[in-house]
Parts: structure tokens; C-alpha cells; sequence
């Protein structure tokens, strides 16, 4: 099989180059016509010589994902379904904020946390996505919609952690100033818990944002909805936070979904101040989304606003998420690999 292009960020570009016989410079042009000039063809890269080209398409693929179906929220949300290309299917969201255009990638086909709040916990994991799938989730919508997406969010398909360094090449990528040029600041990282690789990020100290999937500071409830927990408890994974925010001096974001007489009550909120007390960070107060075969149901909408009240008296900064693409499946928590019938959407015009 081909290579995929797009799995290179620009140093290991240059090497294979330098191998098909090339100069090291031809890398650069190459990279800004896939990342920057977002190309579907080697021949559309017409600063190159023709005997490059060739080269090109004899050993590489640029690997463009298929749409498959993409829906459009009433709020404006867009959920895409693509084809990878190999008989697996990933959803990516599209969001638009006043600050600008936010995609929320997939990391994995399938995830293996289990979490009881998420759709995504139903489908068997398959694999990982490498790099340049990663990456090709943003260049696909942003050819598809003709626009520039400014931020990033691995909160899709899958625990970004558990593909480490595909999700760190991915962003290598996207860092890169001669390609995307999306800023470190402008992408947000979100786990369940995976306590050594959040320490591992720490130490590399890359400037994302961390998110921290958390939904309940009481050890036996989040063992009840994230089986991560079991793992590392709720005291390791606090430990963890406090390494990552010496080591980079960046603020966490809690997210926590209020799922109705379960981790929505005042009693909740007194042990969420208790453990986030003096650390710097923020709360990301989430309306639990409900999915098929869910066992939560979302908090009142007056149970939501109590609590955000209580944290932010406490000291606790606290905000709610706007909720954005929930009637078309596209929320947090909703996505998941679709089982699709391909021939029925090819036909259809997207």
C-alpha cells in the first residue's frame, strides 16, 4: 500500500525526499501544497517537475476522506461522516463561535474507556487514526465548507491519550508555520484519566489545553460512569493534575456533565469545591446529553444554574457549555461510528 502523505510532519518530509533523490527545499513546497493549499492531486502541484510528481504518486497517497453523509444542526452545527478509506467510517463536528471556526476531530474508530454517558462507548474499537487522519478530518471540512478553521478539539471519536503519539504528531502538524500554523493555544486535549500519559504531556509541556473528563469528585460514583476510574482513582488523577499544571502553568478544564439524581446535587457541588480547592482551573459544567441505551438523563435545567452558583461563591470558576448540535447527534457525548449503507450516501449529493 501507498504511505499516507499527510502522516509526515516537515523534518521527516525532507528525509524522504532526500531519499527519492530530491533537494531538502522541495519538502517545504510540498508541504505547504497539502497543508496550506489543501490539494487533492500531486498534479495539482504544479511548481514541481513532472518526474517529481510521478515519484510522488508512485509511493505516496494524499488520502482524501470521503463524505459519507453531513448534517446540518438548526444551530448551525455541522456533523460530517467520513469514509477512511479502509471500510471504517469516524464522525468530526463543525462548530462556529464569534471568535471563529472550531472542529472536533476523532482520535480512534471505536474507543475502549466504556464511559456510560457516551455513544461512542457502544462501538468496538478498531483501531487508531494516524496522524494525517487526523489532520485530514480539518482539511476536509475546510475544503468541503471553503473556509479556515482556527481551533481544534480532540473531543470526537476516542481517548486521544490512547493514541499518543499520533495525537502529538497530528498537532506537530498542525503547529507547524509553514503548514496550518494553528497555534498550541488554540487546541484542546481531552482524556478521561489516563494518569501516566497525562504526566508524559506534562513533561512536554506543548501549551494545549488539557481537558479532564472528571463528571463526579466521589471515587464510587465516576467508577459508575467511567471505568478509567477503576484504574486510577479520582486521588491519582488529581496528583497528575497538580504535576501538569506546575510543569506547564496552565489552567485545567474540569468538564463535568450533570446527569439528573445522580452528580447534580448540592452534596456534589460541596465535594467538587472540596477537591478542586486552590487549583488553578475551571469547571466546564456540561447538560448530559442522552443516548441510545443511556442510563443518565440530563439535570434540570435549575439544578444546573444552583450548581454553577454555588462553585463560582466557593471560588470555583464555573461556566456552562452551550449546548450546540444535539437534534442532529453532533453534542458531547453523541458521536459515534455509524453503521452507514456507503453505496446509498456516494449517490447522494452532499
Amino acid at each position: 500500500m501507498k504511505k499516507n502523505i499527510k502522516d509526515y510532519n516537515l523534518d521527516d518530509l525532507k528525509k524522504l525526499i532526500i531519499e527519492l533523490g530530491e533537494k531538502p527545499y522541495r519538502a517545504e513546497q510540498i508541504f505547504k501544497w497539502i497543508f496550506v493549499d489543501n490539494v487533492v492531486s500531486f498534479d495539482d502541484m504544479t511548481n514541481l517537475s513532472l518526474e517529481l510528481r510521478q515519484k510522488l504518486k508512485d509511493n505516496f497517497d494524499l488520502h482524501i476522506f470521503n463524505i459519507l453523509q453531513k448534517q446540518e444542526s438548526k444551530d448551525g452545527t455541522k456533523k460530517y461522516l467520513f469514509d477512511v478509506l479502509d471500510g471504517n467510517a469516524i464522525e468530526s463536528v463543525l462548530m462556529e463561535y464569534k471568535h471563529g471556526f472550531t472542529i472536533c476531530v476523532s482520535s480512534q474508530i471505536g474507543c475502549k474507556m466504556g464511559c456510560k454517558f457516551c455513544a461512542s462507548t457502544g462501538v468496538k474499537f478498531s483501531r487508531n487514526l494516524s496522524a494525517g487522519e487526523i489532520v485530514e478530518q480539518l482539511l476536509a471540512i475546510e475544503r468541503d465548507e471553503k473556509i479556515k478553521i482556527s481551533n481544534l478539539v480532540f473531543m470526537g471519536i476516542g481517548e486521544p491519550l490512547d493514541n499518543y503519539e499520533n495525537v502529538m504528531k497530528a498537532i506537530e502538524i498542525l503547529n507547524n508555520q509553514k503548514g496550518i500554523n494553528m497555534g498550541a493555544r488554540h487546541i484542546s486535549i481531552s482524556t478521561s484519566g489516563l494518569v501516566p500519559k497525562i504526566y508524559e504531556l506534562a513533561d512536554k509541556n506543548i501549551q494545549c489545553t488539557l481537558s479532564i473528563s472528571l463528571h463526579s469528585a466521589n471515587n464510587e460514583k465516576r467508577s459508575q460512569m467511567m471505568p478509567i476510574n477503576n484504574i486510577y482513582n479520582i486521588e491519582e488523577l488529581m496528583k497528575a493534575c497538580r504535576y501538569y499544571i506546575e510543569k506547564t502553568n496552565k489552567r485545567i478544564s474540569f468538564e463535568y456533565a450533570l446527569a439528573k439524581e445522580n452528580n447534580d446535587n448540592l452534596s456534589d457541588a460541596k465535594e467538587l469545591v472540596k477537591l478542586l480547592k486552590g487549583m488553578l482551573c475551571h469547571v466546564n459544567l456540561i447538560p448530559i446529553n442522552k443516548i441510545e441505551n443511556g442510563k443518565y438523563n440530563k439535570s434540570t435545567n435549575e439544578n444546573i444554574i444552583k450548581f454553577r452558583n454555588y462553585l463560582n461563591e466557593k471560588g470555583i470558576v464555573a461556566t456552562i457549555r452551550r449546548e450546540l448540535g444535539s437534534d442532529i447527534d453532533a453534542a458531547c457525548g453523541q458521536l459515534r461510528k455509524k453503521e452507514v449503507d456507503r453505496c446509498k450516501y456516494m449517490q447522494k449529493p452532499i
